[in-house]
């Protein structure tokens, strides 16, 4: 890493109307570094990226500032000359591929248009090269690869060929917009790896955002925080995980689940990021902080050097406690009941592949392929694993949303799958679900008070959906949610007016109204920020003391497994391969899949994992693997494990694993 920067922030400021996003934000980025943004959403990361390409909405404009490039003024280039640096020296990765990609045109297309503009390749030396770019970013069968469209690819893949497309101008300095959000941990893993090893062997200067804290860990040579349009703290990394300095630092780190706040209320961040317009005569977080005096809300903050490299923007720099308290509930006391609530035996859920003209059947995507589990009243079980192992799926046919091809589900003693429609209305108020994504599962025509009471009307429960009165429904939908955090006189609102955390609460209201014995909840929080995320984990343990609620969590974010969970099952390709109580799989895991699990996720003390690295992608569930289905990706495997699924192996009273090395 040399001395001088390749890239100088000064001061940039982008106002859209009266409301300023960025409101004078300066930091350096020396080639071979990776600088850090770190925030919530709402805080200006991403629009501080789109405003160093240049890429800004039409409504959006620099109000101040300079950004110098390799000692060029980027803001002072005619639009003909900033193209020949974008996408040339300077690369973006957008936070969400699936709407990056066009969908009409190949990988290959889309790679080799980056190309053409950006070098002297053309032709089948640009194809050639293009498929390096493939296989240099893992994609396995890279010329295959080439001739496919983005929606035949995995997130992780589309992901992949993102960072591919952003790398075909050998760029300079690469600018990450939260590259891993949506993805597994081991997918995750394997591209920080990819980024880490490209910026350290072509000298790249990084410029990652991010909310997750393990990642910053993970990648970070210097952090710079930001809150409300601005950095509120600088630092390198070393000194920002010793001792973060502002109390919002601070605050993040204590809204981070983990087990040691197992049976306890998260630390939160009171409010949310203020709006955009907004004016402030003092400090931009004093609304917020629980150590704000006087002069805080009516003096602005001077930056403070505190230690050699680590500045805050902060009055009182280093007031807020370093271990900030949660609020003491106590675990969910163990089930006394003996029978369990969701008993699932066998299932199978099989989708036929037709093809001909007369659609004739000739395959099938073996999504769940021989399930068993048992979830006790008032307790967690949270189902892990990657991304198309069939955790979704599973869920849905355990609601009898999708038929399950074969197995049997019980509810309460009660079988499930040889009921009719008709005669699983009466029982779906004993059962509901909380989607992935709160937008989409909500109504955006109905205002919130009719989405809660639409279902206490369908199943008989109470509500007045649709009655014309809002005093009839803000009396039966304003407790419920008061009882998620939000006000009662919010129930005359649309979806669109709430974020995203006040969406999924709203999710959570409606699956509460019918007053269900059994919640699944489908990665409630993978798209939340920290803080965010610690305010609905502490709603759920709430509910589930409260009204001794059994959640079946579907996730892959295994801190949240362990603070939340009772019992883990760990899935993969159809089938669980690991379960037993929290503390017996994520302390002393014996699957070599579980194990690469918990070894691929960011840990903020930047400790890596030993267990050996996943290699590849989970394998087709429409032709699985001979033997153990785990055979084709695990270092571990022989000859036994090529010929034959390993039967249950059990260590203890619950820890049961499938593996003949377990």
């Amino acid at each position: 890493m040399t001395g001088k920067s390749i890239l100088s922030v000064r001061d940039l400021s982008i106002h859209i109307g009266a409301a300023r996003p960025v409101d004078g934000i300066s930091f350096d980025i020396a080639p071979g570094e990776c600088f850090t943004l770190l925030g919530e959403s709402g805080c200006g990361k991403s629009m501080t990226a789109l405003g160093l390409m240049r890429l800004l909405p039409a409504a959006a404009q620099v109000a101040g500032g300079s950004i110098t490039f390799d000692d060029r003024d980027l803001l002072a280039l005619p639009e003909a000359s900033m193209r020949g640096y974008r996408g040339g020296q300077l690369g973006m990765i957008f936070q969400e591929p699936a709407t990056s990609l066009n969908p009409v045109l190949t990988v290959g297309r889309q790679i080799v248009e980056a190309l053409e503009l950006h070098s002297a390749l053309r032709g089948t030396a640009a194809r050639a090269r293009a498929e390096d770019l493939l296989d240099q970013v893992g994609i396995p069968d890279p010329r295959r690869r080439l001739d496919e469209f983005p929606f035949q690819l995995s997130g992780g893949l589309r992901q992949r060929v993102m960072i591919a497309i952003a790398l075909a101008g050998s760029p300079r300095l690469l600018i990450a917009d939260e590259p891993t959000t949506a993805l597994d941990v081991t997918i995750q893993a394997q591209v920080l790896d990819l980024l880490d090893e490209l910026r350290h062997k072509q000298d790249m200067a990084l410029l990652l955002i991010t909310h997750d804290l393990g990642v910053v860990a993970r990648m970070a040579d210097r952090i710079g925080v930001m809150y409300a349009g601005q950095l509120v703290e600088e630092a390198p990394r070393r000194e920002f995980f010793a001792q973060p300095a502002h109390p919002y630092s601070v605050r993040l780190f204590a809204a981070l689940p983990d087990s040691e706040r197992r049976g306890g209320r998260l630390a939160t961040i009171p409010g949310s990021v203020p709006a955009a317009e907004i004016r402030h005569p003092g400090c931009r977080f004093a609304d917020r902080c629980g150590e704000a005096v006087l002069v805080c809300a009516a003096t602005p903050p001077p930056w403070r050097e505190i230690a050699p490299g680590q500045r805050v923007r902060c009055h009182l720099p280093g007031a807020a406690p370093a271990v900030l308290p949660g609020v003491g509930g106590g675990d969910t006391a163990p089930s006394s009941d003996s029978r369990p609530l969701l008993e699932v035996s066998d299932l199978q859920v099989h989708f036929p592949i037709r093809r001909g003209i007369l659609q004739r059947v000739v395959g099938a995507v073996r999504a769940v392929d021989g399930m068993s589990l048992q979830l006790m009243p008032g307790r967690t079980l949270a189902l892990v694993g990657e991304s198309g192992c069939g955790k979704t799926t599973a869920g849905k046919a355990m609601l009898q949303l999708l038929r399950p091809t074969a197995g049997n589900v019980r509810l309460d003693g009660v079988e499930l799958t040889t009921r009719s429609a008709g005669e699983l209305r009466p029982l779906r108020a004993k059962m509901q679900m909380v989607f992935q994504d709160p937008f989409a599962s909500l109504n955006p025509r109905l205002r919130i008070g009719d989405i809660i009471a639409e279902g206490m009307l369908a199943l008989g429960t109470g509500g007045k959906a649709g009655s014309g009165s809002d005093h009839a429904t803000a009396a039966t939908v304003g407790p419920l949610l008061e009882q998620v955090g939000l006000r009662a006189d919010m129930v005359s609102r649309y979806p669109h007016e709430f974020s995203g955390g006040q969406r999924q609460r709203i999710a959570i209201a409606r699956a509460r109204a019918v007053h269900p014995q059994l919640l699944i909840c489908d990665e409630p929080t993978s798209a939340l920020d920290v803080s965010v995320q610690a305010q609905i984990l502490n709603l759920l343990s709430d509910l589930q003391r409260e009204l001794r609620l059994a959640y079946l969590f579907i996730t892959h974010n295994i801190a949240v497994v362990d603070y939340l969970a009772h019992d883990v099952a760990v899935m993969y390709l159809g089938r669980v391969v690991e379960s037993g109580s929290a503390d017996d799989v994520l302390r002393s895991p014996r699957h070599p899949y579980t194990r690469a699990l918990l070894a691929a996720v960011p840990r903020v003390d930047g400790v890596r994992g030993d267990a050996q690295k996943l290699a590849g992608d989970m394998p087709s569930p429409v032709k699985p693997p001979s033997g153990c289905h785990f055979h084709p990706r695990c270092p571990l495997a022989d000859e036994a494990c090529r010929r034959r699924y390993p039967e249950e192996t059990r260590f203890g009273a619950t820890h049961v694993v499938r593996c003949f090395k377990a």
